[in-house]
């Protein structure tokens, strides 16, 4: 596809591997996809991204199929190779659970394993070379696809959002309504630094989904965005088609460990801020 829209400015062509397939309604009133940048423009805040639902859902309901299939199939003899694997991974998050969280609330658990699991499931899509699903969608009709959902920030504040839900809920049952305000107003400085303390309570616990949410969405943009100046390579000239090539396999390398990385921060901040939501203070 780089080829193809070299034509077009590689500009345009790097726009448009970033467009969503966006749904909502169009400039006439109806409903429908989005076919340029304007309509996607006037379609304001209830528009949807399509392909960030289907690839964020699909991912989540093959996550959640493999390990309930696993779990039916458990064996006690010799295990097969995917239940090695699953085994391996719940080992592993449990043991970052008992090693950051220090309560007793049986959902943490559960919640760090499908948030690790989901996570790297959406990042790893970014590993799929970036014309192949575009190309198709496009030869069907479908003016753009993103298959990384973790590059837009809707689905990403979605997750940070969930977990923050969490965090407020766990911080007001473990502490009381009382607590909860009181931790809030009082810490640091006590009540003569009333003001002070809330500013600064305020802006850490604010900043606990902003940083759940761009922390992913950044560095996941970032390597999709190298990922796509790669591709343009392709369409200038053979020398720099064999060099893009090599970049190409170096960065997909590289980028096995961000996307292993930023699924593990994403578990562990999570992990942590769950273990300070249940902690009192006194």
């Amino acid at each position: 596809m780089a080829s193809e829209t070299e034509a077009l400015t590689s500009s345009a062509y790097i726009k448009h591997h970033l467009t969503n397939l966006t749904y909502g309604q169009l400039p006439d009133g109806t409903w429908g996809i989005a076919h340029g940048q304007e309509e996607i423009a006037q379609m304001g805040f209830w528009a949807i991204h399509v392909d960030t639902m289907l690839f964020s859902l699909g991912l989540g309901a093959l996550f959640l199929f493999v390990f309930s299939r696993v779990a039916k199939n458990l064996t006690t003899g010799v295990p097969s190779g995917m239940q090695n694997f699953v085994e391996w991974i719940v080992e592993f998050v449990d043991t970052s659970v008992r090693g950051s969280f220090t309560g007793k609330n049986p959902l943490v658990a559960p919640l760090a394993l499908t948030v690790f699991c989901w996570i790297l499931l959406m990042n790893l899509m970014d590993l799929v070379p970036v014309d192949w699903i575009p190309l198709l969608a496009q030869s069907v009709g479908i003016p753009y696809m993103k298959v990384v959902p973790t590059t837009d920030p809707n689905a990403t504040f979605g997750m940070a959002l969930g977990v923050f839900w969490l965090i407020l809920f766990y911080s007001v049952k473990m502490k009381g309504v009382g607590g909860f305000v009181g931790e809030l107003t009082l810490q640091p400085f006590g009540k003569f630094g009333l003001p002070v303390n809330i500013f600064l309570e305020g802006v850490s616990l604010i900043s606990k989904p902003i940083s759940l949410a761009l922390r992913l969405f950044g560095n996941l943009y970032a390597g999709e965005m190298i990922f796509i100046l790669i591709a343009v390579m392709f369409s200038t000239s053979a020398v720099m088609g064999a060099f893009g090539g090599l970049l190409q396999l170096g960065w997909a390398i590289f980028h096995i460990l961000i996307v292993l990385l930023q699924a593990f921060i994403f578990m562990t901040l999570t992990i942590v801020y769950m273990d300070m939501a249940h902690q009192e203070h006194h």
